[in-house]
């Protein structure tokens, strides 16, 4: 909608909506950059950090994720010197562009690993040259110098402009003229304080605040060179003197050489109560400068949140609703930091040596899921721990097995396992689709080759098979490592539970053994069989293997009536019927249901010793078959 007199309304900027939104409480930004990368990397302190945006991006990216892990709602880029002067001094001048491109990157890729809506802003510090007539540089040098990077940083995308650690009045008047020139972001202009609360030049808290508001900027601030007790009165007294937005982001208290580190003595606690009580002043943006670490602005989130709850506020939607608003929360542990997730429920009762059970279940070959979903609350009631969800079985095409695990466990409210297969997805399309899959809460996962599609109905469709099922369960462990396959972080360790299968049945037993230990080397942390009707056959495979590492579900399904079973000896690969089992089939005639349930309880009783649950597989969908069976496995053992 536009004015009275024609002229258009200019919407406000978020990131400024953000910091004025007083129910969310002050917007928390990141720590320290350099003396973090000071202390992590080896660097000196007198070293070109921007340069490490090329050098060691790994590690600048990780800095980043750990500050968005500990609760900061907006991270700076590694380009506090990053202008033609400062990159001069240490023979990098040429890489302007290169290196502050770079840097705005990795903050951006930070972000999008952690899947954080975090702001970024572009970091811009002083030239380190005096204006003549005092020093040789021109107005125009400076400006320029500004200029040069500040083009980059807003091509690069940053939200913010963050002008911090001026020392002068005149450079920092260079930068905002050079930043208003380039861009319309909103610009923190933060300027450096002594201890006698004037800048390193002289100039008194209420004389910044006084020009930094007619020059136009959007937020002023104090950040650096003294501790937290003294940015927090510098800040309060900026408020005074402004109608804008104040920040304060303090060092760690006062530096001090140990055995040649620079260490900072303020502790995340102390920090802590003084973010607080600048919070409870009025200051609407808080953060931290050298010496600050994740552990200080964790303590801060911590801080901030509690003060919120105790004034619970709401906000309103532009309808008039009122909407609870909470901080952002803080982001699962980066890769590297922390324990990783522990798995899911189901892996914590095979860990804890219950006897569990799952059943198989189809995804449906149409658009609606109404059947499996029915079947699967049919089989939580009945006492199942997990359902299984095969992935095209027999190259047959049915809906996602993702899909329809989610449905599942959203609808029904019981854990499934997702049968994923290497046959139809690349490298990437197999992590982007785990990303997925845990994204909503899916954990367990068996890991399978998958049939090739010449045995369904698409026999013309071509298979992919990048990695085997070997590969995926390694890439579901780099995943359980906070990596993809490629190394680069996914922003936190995976919490996936991982199935490989066995088929005991083969009469290569030699090979599948080998097959096993690569797959439990590579990560699997239980086994699930093909079905077997006598347990003979198990025991020739433990001679063969011995002791298996990991808990084995053992494959049970239950027979329908004699021509089931015939068909399944005579005609299914690798399932061979005892004479015995035949004939009791044979002779059941309309009762074969009946005695299929009972042939498979004996089983599950016989077997109880040597495995640790059943994962059974009813034919043609009638889960009320494996319910009935399911009761076997509820009795008490008893002996003979």
């Amino acid at each position: 909608m536009g004015n009275t007199d024609g002229t258009a309304t200019r919407a406000i900027h978020p990131f400024l909506a953000r910091v004025q939104d007083t129910a969310r409480g002050p917007l928390l930004f990141d720590g320290a950059m350099g003396t973090l990368l000071h202390m992590r990397g080896d660097e000196p302190m007198d070293g070109c950090f921007v340069a490490l945006n090329k050098s060691r991006p790994d590690l600048v990216s990780s800095l980043h994720r750990e500050y968005i892990a500990a609760g900061a709602e907006a991270i700076k880029t590694n380009t506090f010197a990053g202008n033609r002067f400062q990159l001069e001094l240490h023979g990098w001048g040429d890489e302007v562009r290169d290196l502050n491109k770079r840097a705005t990157k990795l903050a951006r890729d930070a972000r999008e690993i952690s899947g954080q809506a975090v702001w970024i802003a572009g970091s811009v510090g002083p030239t380190g040259r005096l204006l003549a007539p005092i020093g040789t540089s021109t107005v125009k040098d400076i400006r320029t110098a500004f200029r040069e990077q500040i083009e980059v940083l807003v091509e690069g995308g940053v939200d913010v402009l963050l002008l911090e650690t001026f020392s002068s009045l005149a450079e920092i008047r260079e930068a905002i003229a050079a930043a208003r020139a380039v861009s319309d972001l909103p610009i923190i202009a933060s300027m450096t304080y002594a201890d006698d609360d004037r800048t390193p030049v002289g100039h008194a808290p209420r004389d910044v605040a006084r020009e930094l508001t007619r020059l136009g900027v959007d937020m002023i601030g104090a950040n650096c060179s003294v501790g937290p007790q003294n940015v927090t009165r510098v800040a309060l007294t900026l408020r005074q003197a402004t109608h804008l937005p104040i920040s304060a982001m303090p060092n760690a208290g006062w530096p001090a050489n140990l055995h040649g580190r620079i260490v900072y003595a303020s502790s995340p606690t102390y920090l802590a109560a003084h973010a607080r009580q600048a919070a409870e002043a009025g200051v609407r943006i808080l953060g931290g400068c050298c010496g600050t670490e994740p552990a200080h602005i964790a303590a801060m989130r911590q801080s901030l949140d509690a003060l919120l709850a105790l004034d619970p506020q709401v906000a309103k939607h532009p309808n008039g609703a009122a909407v609870s608003i909470t901080m952002l929360p803080a982001a699962e542990p980066d890769a590297g930091q922390g324990e990783p997730e522990q798995g899911s429920e189901f892996g914590r009762k095979l860990a804890r040596g219950e006897f569990v059970a799952t059943v198989e279940v189809a995804p449906p070959r149409g658009l609606n899921p109404a059947k499996v979903l029915a079947g699967a609350l049919l089989l939580k009631e009945a006492g199942v721990d997990a359902v299984d969800v095969t992935d095209s079985a027999r190259a047959r095409l049915s809906m996602s097995p993702i899909a329809t695990c989610a449905l599942i466990q959203q609808q029904v409210g019981i854990e499934t396992i997702i049968h994923l297969t290497t046959r139809d997805r690349s490298l990437m399309g197999l992590q982007a689709d785990l990303m997925g899959a845990h994204a909503l809460g899916l954990r367990n996962v068996l890991a399978l080759t998958g049939d090739p599609p010449s045995l369904g109905n698409y026999p013309n469709s071509t298979a992919v098979y990048d990695v085997d099922s070997v590969g995926l369960i390694g890439i579901l462990q780099r995943m359980n490592e906070g990596v993809d396959i490629g190394g680069n972080p996914i922003g936190a360790p995976a919490g996936f539970t991982i199935a490989c299968g066995i088929d005991p049945t083969r009469d290569d037993l030699h090979e599948e053994a080998c097959r096993l230990k690569r797959k439990i080397e590579a990560g699997a942390h239980f086994v699930m069989a093909q079905p077997i009707f006598d347990l003979d056959r198990w025991r020739r495979f433990l001679d063969l293997y011995g002791t298996i590492e990991i808990p084995v579900l053992l494959g049970v399904l239950p027979l329908q009536n004699t021509r089931h079973a015939e068909f399944l000896h005579n005609e299914v690969p690798g399932i061979v019927l005892t004479d015995r089992i035949r004939q009791r089939m044979a002779d059941a005639g309309n009762d074969g249901r009946h005695v299929g349930i009972a042939l498979a309880q004996e089983l599950i009783r016989e077997a109880r010793d040597l495995v640790q649950g059943i994962y059974m597989m009813p034919s043609f969908g009638r889960y009320e078959q494996a319910a009935a069976v399911l009761s076997a496995i509820r009795e008490p053992v008893t002996g003979d």
